[in-house]
């Protein structure tokens, strides 16, 4: 399917005619059919079918009219840096493309690594929200919030662009996304504020039509305060707040530790606790298929698991020593892509039996976040 993440395969050439580029360009995509209507059809293919047969229909992958499959996009650092990198993986050419540089005015600092934090990273804070990658939190080597506004990548114009800036900047929050909203809720600003820790903010992404054609203004974007917390428990860890059927769902703490679990609802502008099932399996990081069907990753065990909200249980999937030490994860067409020790490993869940394969970082650097977005609007040279 076209908007399915495709499997990493061996290519082959079958096309003999690919270094004449005149007689290439004469030859119809489909014998005795105008192009339009082979594009029509071709559209309908697996687009890692297409990319086996030859460069004509390799090149219609491409196109603006091609229905764009999805590529995972990832930040990216090298061991021995403290700073953090954009790319794109297409699937489908199994090729890492980096994505253009961001806006120089502010300049992006952004501190993965800090004296003070030997064994951990400092957390960089990002979504995915309708059809965009948005960085919403991070912090500099002063240990101060990085980010006074989102930064939003977008695919459709292979572009940054900034979001509305932030009440208060922070870091060592709760983000996430549910049906083109973003959301931020606790952490801690420039220092500890009671009022911080308790507020919650979400801006609607999809609104962006009404922003200014100038790509470093965020006009007609604006953040909106919802129902608090009833305390700051949640600013003690940077974790992710999960858009699942309406609703938005965090715990305090990442991995098996004792934590709290809450769940927004979002048309009744209402928190409520976590079931305890639900947070009896949150042992690892979770994602939510179509902001429907929830999977956790247990990165002690291994093992992927799916929710089951009429049990309140959680249901194994496969386990996998490929799977210890997740840190995060994502998942869309068909497929949850894993983040584990800097590794990233995909796993086939509309498969009747799931499958799981790893993608090659690019040499030196590990992965230190993914999402799963419609491929960049930039053609390539073939």
């Amino acid at each position: 399917m076209a908007n399915s993440v495709p499997e990493v395969s061996k290519r082959t050439r079958l096309c003999t005619n690919d270094d004449n580029t005149h007689h290439r360009q004469q030859q119809p995509l489909l014998p005795g059919l105008p192009d339009h209507i082979a594009q029509v059809i071709l559209s309908l293919v697996d687009p890692s079918s297409l990319y086996s047969v030859c460069r004509s229909w390799r090149r219609v992958i491409y196109t603006r009219s091609f229905p764009p499959f999805l590529s995972l996009y990832a930040l990216l650092s090298s061991p021995s840096s403290n700073s953090v990198e954009f790319y794109s993986y297409d699937p489908v050419s199994s090729k890492w493309r980096v994505l253009p540089p961001t806006p120089p005015d502010p300049p992006l600092r952004l501190s993965l690594r800090h004296p003070a934090f030997i064994s951990r990273n400092l957390p960089i804070q990002s979504v995915s929200a309708a059809g965009n990658l948005v960085l919403l939190a991070a912090t500099t080597d002063k240990l101060f919030p990085a980010l006074s506004r989102p930064l939003i990548f977008d695919p459709s114009t292979n572009g940054w662009l900034f979001g509305p800036p932030l009440a208060t900047p922070r870091r060592w929050c709760a983000a996430g996304a549910l049906r083109g909203e973003v959301y931020v809720a606790s952490g801690i600003g420039s220092h500890f504020s009671v009022d911080v820790a308790r507020s919650v903010e979400k801006w609607n992404l999809r609104s962006k039509k009404n922003c200014s054609p100038n790509r470093n203004e965020s006009s007609g974007w604006e953040w909106e305060r919802v129902s608090s917390l009833k305390d700051g428990r949640f600013s003690r860890e940077a974790v992710d707040a999960v858009g699942w059927r309406g609703k938005l769902c965090m715990v305090n703490v990442k991995g098996d530790a004792l934590k709290d679990g809450l769940v927004y609802d979002a048309e009744k502008d209402t928190w409520q606790d976590m079931p305890q099932g639900m947070i009896a399996g949150w042992t690892g990081p979770v994602a939510a298929l179509d902001e429907d069907v929830m999977y956790v990753v247990d990165e002690g065990k291994g093992a992927l698991r799916r929710y089951d909200p009429g049990r309140d249980t959680w249901q194994q999937i496969i386990e996998s020593d490929c799977l210890k030490g997740a840190d995060q994860i994502a998942a869309d067409g068909g497929r949850v892509c894993v983040v584990c020790r800097g590794r990233i490993v995909v796993v086939d869940v509309a498969a009747a039996r799931p499958s799981l394969w790893e993608v090659e970082t690019l040499p030196g650097l590990e992965a230190v976040a993914i999402h799963i977005l419609p491929r960049t609007g930039a053609e390539l040279k073939m």
